[in-house]
């Protein structure tokens, strides 16, 4: 049976260095975020139905990685990063997206801190502490409050690393 664990938070919170390496340490299938790569190639600035295209993309890419996967999987982002961007940026929610959110409530989510140091990207909108801490309490807040499985990993690459090993291994 294939698991889904998902690695999210705010952005430059090292989700994809993380996602990489435990794929590579558990030899899981890995699924990148779609939406750096949908971003690269747009060529001007997003707007909103950008963003509902790659939540979309993102969404199916999920979907058939899972169908076709056996063991673990792990997410580099899922959809609960698109509410949480479509929530912050346009002060919106999307009714499709809140119901496959709960579709993913057995799934098991690591929810990385912010006490890594922001690194500037042309795709990163928050670099302030501030921000960081109130978008960091939008993912704890949503997942607390509605029952979802996950942890908080910080700390360095490797203490990060460790504990989420440290719990996958309790899941299984």
């Amino acid at each position: 049976m294939t698991r889904k664990l998902i690695i999210t938070g705010p952005e430059s919170t090292g989700k994809t260095t993380l996602a990489k390496t435990l794929a590579n340490k558990l030899n899981a299938t890995w699924l990148p975020e779609y939406a750096r790569k949908h971003l690269e190639n747009l060529n001007r600035p997003y707007k909103f139905e950008d963003v509902i295209e790659m939540a979309q993309i993102q969404l199916k890419k999920e979907n058939e990685v899972f169908n076709d996967s056996s063991g673990s999987l792990i997410l580099d982002t899922n959809l609960l990063v698109y509410k949480i961007w479509i929530q912050e940026k346009y002060n919106h929610q999307v009714d499709w997206i809140e119901k496959e959110i709960e579709k993913s409530k057995n799934d098991f989510y690591l929810l990385c801190d912010i006490d890594i140091s922001w690194t500037p990207d042309p795709f990163r909108e928050h670099p302030k502490r501030s921000d960081r801490t109130r978008i960091f309490s939008l993912y704890y807040d949503f997942l607390k409050k509605n029952q979802f499985n996950f942890e908080i990993i910080s700390g360095n690459k490797l203490s990060r690393l460790k504990k989420s090993i440290e719990i996958i291994d309790k899941l299984n």
